[in-house]
């Protein structure tokens, strides 16, 4: 990381820091760090402490498509006519033996086959389940990753882990890195946005907002979860009998007030407060207009499949795209109900049609507006399912599952990597959830191991001490 330059008015006072040693010495110690006067109302947005780049960047953006509860790579990507093949009989114990296994643990282990048949999608030939014709249709563009492992097999702990780097809660999630590292591009819209859709299943699990929280870093960073029905934000109007110009004036007098407080303590969170009052007051004229997809050309609503107000997958795909245009740097939408435990087949007859066109549109639309060159797509899930079955469904899953990616860098029309003939294990070209944040961080122009701040002592960084960026999936 480039450092800051030294000013003297950047470490805390003797009073600040006796009034807030319940904070920790870690946060403390970022405070120390930081510029207050970056975060003063009417200062200029935050620039990001990587500048100049350390590398020339591929993508200035991220949408990340999260399907939470872990689907299932052998009924998406990862086609195994083998496991077909053996459905029904018992899993061979050199796959298993001291294997990891969640619910299964203990149980006779019977090979589970795919439940649908698999197709040849584009030039490429890319071999994608039949249930997902609309993804199938841009083949070229993606990458599909048929090697990722990870190292949870529990849904919070593997979500963590996804989002932060690590199982530890209180680390910064991958956006708020970002957004640290490189400054937001927008003054009227958070850096970081989250939406969140609910599936027709009912197999959900829960997802914390620590998943997009900014842990030591200060809360500048990070994400804002937009709400999909009713008011986007919570509180975003006015109360009635006040008027834009009177929550102008208070507004005015609280940031005075915070302004006050900073001088006497000089601590960098009262001007993240000021800040927040700021983007707040200008979220109020934004956000309403962003968020109302119902003037939207109706092809586009069409092509999405999204009808507004409904909350769906495919209309947050339309946000997504939304925001994207109005400078947001790294925007995440949850899709949850892929638990499936059970009933596997009905369910994936489900949730296939909720995100199958949505992000076909979301590709076709980027590529139309001429932002899918600078814009990285992540489709995937926190870990996959076992090859053995559980009943009718599969179990969770961390030696081997699948990814998809496009856009902003990555090399389309490609498979990469592979998992063993009954898609148990990655077995070539591995790739780590660590390895998985290195690569995107390098599109972005940063290099992983340099991106750190000090904490606790050590140079704590997205990637920990581990980490490498995916060279063969770059374009």
């Amino acid at each position: 990381m480039n450092p800051l330059p030294f000013d003297p008015h950047t470490h805390l006072a003797r009073r600040a820091f006796l009034g807030r040693t319940g904070v920790g010495l870690g946060a403390l110690a970022l405070n120390a760090l930081l510029r207050p006067a970056t975060f003063a109302a009417g200062a200029d947005r935050w620039p990001g402490v990587v500048s100049p780049l350390h590398h020339a960047a591929k993508c200035k953006r991220v949408i990340y498509l999260y399907q939470a509860g872990g689907p299932s790579h052998l009924e998406t990507f990862d086609y195994k006519p083998k496991l077909k093949e053996m459905h029904g009989q018992q899993m061979h114990e050199s796959f298993t033996k001291g294997q990891q296994i969640e619910q299964l643990q203990g149980q006779k282990l019977n090979c589970f086959g795919p439940q649908f048949d698999f197709k040849k999608f584009g030039k490429s030939g890319q071999e994608i389940c039949e249930q997902f014709p609309h993804i199938g249709s841009v083949a070229d563009d993606l990458c599909i990753i048929r090697s990722m492992y990870t190292e949870q097999i529990n849904h919070d702990p593997a979500h963590t882990l996804m989002n932060t780097g690590s199982i530890v809660a209180g680390r910064p999630s991958m956006g708020s890195w970002l957004l640290y590292g490189l400054g937001t591009e927008t003054q009227d819209l958070p850096g970081y946005v989250v939406l969140m859709s609910a599936g027709k299943g009912g197999q959900m699990q829960p997802i914390a907002a620590r998943q997009w929280h900014s842990g030591f870093l200060p809360s500048q960073f990070q994400g804002v979860k937009f709400q999909s029905k009713g008011d986007p934000v919570l509180y975003i109007q006015n109360p009635p009998g006040v008027s834009h110009d009177a929550q102008r004036e208070i507004v005015d007098t609280v940031n005075h007030l915070n302004r006050l407080e900073h001088d006497r303590v000089q601590d960098a969170e009262v001007q993240t407060r000021i800040a927040q009052y700021e983007m707040a007051f200008r979220m109020q004229s934004s956000v309403p207009g962003l968020m109302d997809i119902a003037n939207e050309p109706q092809h586009v609503l069409d092509l999405y499949g999204a009808n507004p107000g409904d909350g769906s997958f495919a209309s947050n795909c339309l946000l997504a795209r939304r925001l994207a245009e109005r400078g947001v740097r790294f925007i995440q939408l949850y899709h949850r109900d892929w638990d499936h435990h059970s009933q596997i087949k009905p369910h994936l007859q489900l949730k296939a049609p909720e995100v199958d066109r949505a992000t076909m549109a979301l590709i076709t639309d980027l590529k139309q507006r001429g932002m899918f060159d600078d814009t990285l797509i992540v489709w995937g899930g926190e870990f996959g399912r076992t090859p053995m079955a559980q009943g009718d469904g599969r179990d969770h899953h961390i030696k081997g599952f699948s990814m998809m990616l496009a856009g902003g860098g990555i090399k389309g029309g490609i498979t990469y990597g592979a998992t063993d003939e009954l898609g148990y294990a990655a077995v070539e070209n591995r790739v780590s959830v660590h390895d998985l944040h290195a690569t995107m961080l390098h599109l972005f122009g940063i290099k992983h191991t340099r991106l750190t701040v000090k904490y606790q002592g050590l140079d704590a960084r997205l990637t920990g001490i581990a980490g490498d960026v995916v060279k063969g999936i770059l374009a």
